[in-house]
């Protein structure tokens, strides 16, 4: 829901990194791996319950996902590099929730478990829209730099960032924000197959 705001904000800076390393031969793929590999000490540093560390892991992440994004519009985007970006961002995502959840299995790991369920709704319903409008030459208006159909809804990226670094700043509130965010990310979904069905239900 956020996404087609914040997007815009951090464009300008994004774009401004990725010129410098376009320049120094860094390509987005090495941007987008070097993210990831980074981004799983999320997963110590929660159990190890350093959570302000972790949520500057977790920011490092998310800037380079919007690097790798800028660098690819610089040099020519790639199927491969596509792929491999929401591969990645969507292990990262769960690498997050599963480093709370052994961070106080007792407290957590129900509600993060729930979490982990409900982004199987977000993830299969954006993923699955995405090939099918891939087939349809369907392009979105929103996004148009995606490197496929970016299915929007309640649930986004910009709101999966703020609730997990929500739960690293009120971490003793995790199952709380984890059962909340569980419900947007279940009208997200519901809104998704209802209105995916019917788009392309009407383009056959």
């Amino acid at each position: 829901m956020l996404d087609r705001w914040s997007l815009k904000l951090v464009a300008p800076p994004l774009q401004k990194i990725a010129v410098v390393l376009n320049e120094r031969g860094v390509s987005a793929n090495q941007v987008t791996i070097t993210g990831f590999v980074i981004g799983l000490s999320v997963i110590p540093l929660l159990i190890c319950q350093f959570y302000l560390l972790a949520a500057l892991v977790i920011v490092f992440n998310r800037i380079c996902d919007g690097i790798d994004g800028a660098l690819a519009r610089l040099s020519g985007p790639t199927d491969g590099g596509a792929f491999l970006d929401i591969v990645l961002d969507f292990i990262f995502y769960a690498a997050v929730v599963f480093g709370f959840a052994l961070a106080n299995p007792e407290q957590n790991a129900l509600a993060a478990a729930l979490l982990l369920f409900s982004f199987m709704g977000t993830g299969s319903s954006f993923l699955a829209f995405a090939i099918l409008a891939e087939r349809r030459s369907i392009e979105s208006i929103v996004y148009p730099s995606k490197g496929f159909y970016y299915l929007g809804g309640l649930a986004e990226g910009t709101e999966t960032i703020i609730l997990l670094l929500a739960c690293c700043v009120f971490y003793e509130s995790f199952a709380y924000i984890a059962i909340f965010f569980s419900a947007i990310c279940w009208l997200t979904t519901v809104t998704r197959i209802v209105g995916g069905y019917f788009s392309l239900k009407s383009n056959t």
